[in-house]
């Protein structure tokens, strides 16, 4: 089952500047991990080193933020939509 997962701007030197990749994988963390065996170094900007998401990346499942749902291990399913996006500070 193939996942696009939108990659953020500050990202896309890790894609070869593609906005979409598609990934393989039933849950967010699965999804992670075909992203970094197709794009080496990804994950570890997305991921801090215990695993868990960096407190500046937001990441969605259409539009439901995974840390309101079961974080990386929320399901996924054919039709779904991965976004990765930075969390922007402001003042």
């Amino acid at each position: 089952m193939s996942i696009p997962v939108r990659i953020p701007t500050p990202l896309r030197k890790l894609t070869g500047d593609q906005e979409t990749v598609e990934t393989n994988g039933t849950t967010v963390g699965a999804i992670l991990d075909d992203l970094e065996s197709q794009h080496p170094g990804l994950k570890e900007r997305i991921c801090d080193e215990s695993g868990q998401v960096r407190r500046f990346v937001n990441i969605y499942i259409n539009e439901d933020d995974i840390r309101f749902l079961s974080d990386l291990t929320s399901e996924v399913k054919a039709g779904d939509e991965i976004s990765i996006v930075p969390a922007i500070a402001g003042g």
